[in-house]
């Protein structure tokens, strides 16, 4: 049971947390699988927002290993306003570069390493970046890397999906990207051993590969 006493109604639910409402402006963040540590995702999130990243308030001290109370943002996901026709697939890249990029501007080193469409929230007041679970320190070129990946992965996945996720993934990596040989490499790498993926998307990791590559110079 959270420390918060039993939360409200189950909000969403992604593959290893549930969200649930709390008083009104604060949401639990539920972590199911023992992937992630609430309170030093907090702290990271609270250092972010103190160098002018945009990510939700948190409140530290309600946080536990498992669990993490931050600000209810209102707004859709970037994949929800991709699907109803409110963002198109190249202004949605080109926000995820500019998002990587001014990450990378933060001093520390940080990198997300889950970047894509259905962390990053439309508010009002502009993008916001959710879901810190897999965040470290390491270099640009993985956090390119993955997100990369992980569109590429949709792209040869998903039919319906393909040709708009190409275009944004043309865009992300546009410009250029900051995306390095080892990064892809270590990206590949990363998402085979995420014990999350289904079989079909490991499966599809090679051709998502070959895919990012196409569009590299």
């Amino acid at each position: 049971m959270t420390i918060l006493g039993r939360p409200g109604r189950l909000i969403g639910s992604g593959r290893a947390s549930d969200v649930f409402e709390l008083e009104e402006g604060w949401v639990l963040r539920r972590d199911r699988e023992g992937y992630g540590d609430g309170l030093a995702e907090a702290a990271l999130m609270e250092r972010l927002r103190g160098h002018g990243y945009p990510v939700p308030r948190v409140r530290r001290a309600d946080c536990t290993s498992t669990e993490l109370v931050m600000e209810r943002l209102h707004g859709p996901t970037m994949l929800e306003a991709f699907g109803a026709g409110r963002i198109g697939p190249t202004e949605a890249g080109e926000t995820l570069a500019r998002l990587l990029r001014r990450l990378h501007a933060v001093p520390g080193r940080v990198i997300h390493l889950d970047l894509h469409p259905d962390n990053v929230m439309l508010t009002p007041d502009g993008p916001v970046v959710i879901d810190w679970t897999n965040a470290e320190e390491g270099e640009p070129g993985l956090d390119w890397g993955m997100s990369a990946v992980i569109l590429a992965q949709v792209a040869v996945t998903d039919e319906g999906l393909a040709a708009p996720v190409r275009a944004t993934l043309a865009a992300l990596l546009a410009d250029p990207s900051d995306l390095t040989e080892t990064g892809l490499t270590e990206a590949r790498r990363r998402r085979a051993a995420n014990p999350t993926m289904t079989a079909r998307e490991v499966d599809a990791l090679g051709e998502a590969e070959e895919l990012v590559r196409s569009f590299l110079p």
